[in-house]
């Protein structure tokens, strides 16, 4: 959805908080798209317990995000996860590998206390360069 005021594209709203708090899931600016922290929550609101199938789920995810505002996962040019356990990196890593080892992006994962949701094992951020990964 374009906003004409400011030149910006947002995705539509998927949650009451984005329009509660004020803030887009996924915006795009120019040739540039930000997909704000992104968890694992199903389509019916269940989180899978394993942290790897919560990665899957953030990166299938921020593709739909992507792809809606006109960029593909080959564009992918940062990405930032943030873990609850560091434990769960090698999970969390090997979701990363599968769904962006071809575009090979900037990666940060860093442990954190704690998340908004105690079932939340894993927050994911992306931001992607529209013509980058051609």
């Amino acid at each position: 959805m374009a906003d004409p005021a400011d030149g910006r594209q947002r995705i539509p709203a998927q949650s009451p908080f984005e329009e509660e708090i004020g803030f887009t899931r996924a915006l795009r600016v120019g040739d540039r798209i930000v997909v704000s922290g992104t968890v694992g929550v199903e389509a019916d609101g269940s989180v899978k317990e394993d942290a790897g199938a919560q990665a899957d789920r953030c990166f299938a995810l921020i593709r739909q995000h992507i792809e809606q505002l006109g960029g593909h996962m080959a564009d992918v040019i940062r990405i930032r996860m943030f873990v609850t356990d560091i434990k769960d990196a090698d999970a969390i890593s090997a979701s990363f590998s599968r769904a962006l080892k071809h575009a090979r992006p900037t990666g940060t994962l860093v442990a954190i206390a704690a998340l908004y949701d105690p079932r939340w094992k894993v927050e994911i951020e992306a931001e992607a360069v529209i013509g980058s990964g051609q």
